[in-house]
């Protein structure tokens, strides 16, 4: 049975790992919006909304300064649990597959409100089209873009049970703009339409509520 961490030690240890990020210099940013070579291995940076940590070079969509942490070294942004990208390979070892397909997925259930394709997907989490494809769908049994569409409908029916939202409101909600393309896709994954799914929910309720 592992040690328990008491608050003093977790303290101490998130401590360690503030004491580890540096400050976003002027030249530091700029050297990693313009993938400068000349600061590989002077340091080291992770994006705060992904997990992963790359070199300046890395050729990645550029992050939004505010999620960006500086590290010294690539033991210090591993020691503060970001992942090496598996475009830069800041450690010179691949990240194994399982992790990094974790990470897509983490970032897909925080961020399915947003535009989402298999290119941006890709660029954000540091791997190409179509190595992601064919590594989250060998993991997960699904592709990225059928893993959103999952993640959107789950989404969707919690919307249409717990709101009276009108299904295109719902559809936005949800990062789908297109109104018929949402009731057309969430009618393939459920085998209803929103209005039909809602409906049937609300026939339920008032029966289980009848019965209690």
């Amino acid at each position: 049975m592992p040690d328990r961490i008491t608050n003093g030690q977790k303290e101490s240890h998130d401590h360690r790992i503030l004491n580890d990020v540096e400050m976003i210099t002027d030249d530091k940013w700029q050297a990693i919006i313009n993938n400068d070579t000349a600061y590989n291995n002077q340091f080291f940076y992770a994006v705060k909304s992904t997990g992963i940590f790359c070199k300046p070079s890395c050729k990645s969509r550029v992050p939004k300064k505010e999620n960006v942490c500086i590290f010294p070294n690539a033991e210090q942004a591993l020691r503060a649990n970001f992942r090496p990208c598996k475009r830069c390979k800041p450690t010179n070892e691949n990240l194994p597959d399982s992790e990094w397909v974790d990470l897509i997925t983490e970032y897909i259930d925080k961020n399915f409100t947003e535009k989402l394709t298999l290119e941006s997907l890709a660029n954000i989490c540091h791997g190409s089209p179509y190595h992601m494809h064919r590594t989250f769908k060998k993991i997960k049994g699904m592709t990225p873009v059928e893993y959103i569409q999952q993640v959107r409908v789950h989404a969707a029916k919690k919307y249409l049970i717990q709101t009276n939202k009108a299904v295109g409101d719902i559809a936005i909600c949800v990062g789908m703009a297109n109104t018929p393309y949402f009731i057309t896709l969430f009618k393939k994954k459920t085998g209803q339409t929103p209005a039909q799914f809602r409906q049937m929910s609300k026939m339920e309720e008032k029966y289980n509520e009848n019965k209690e």
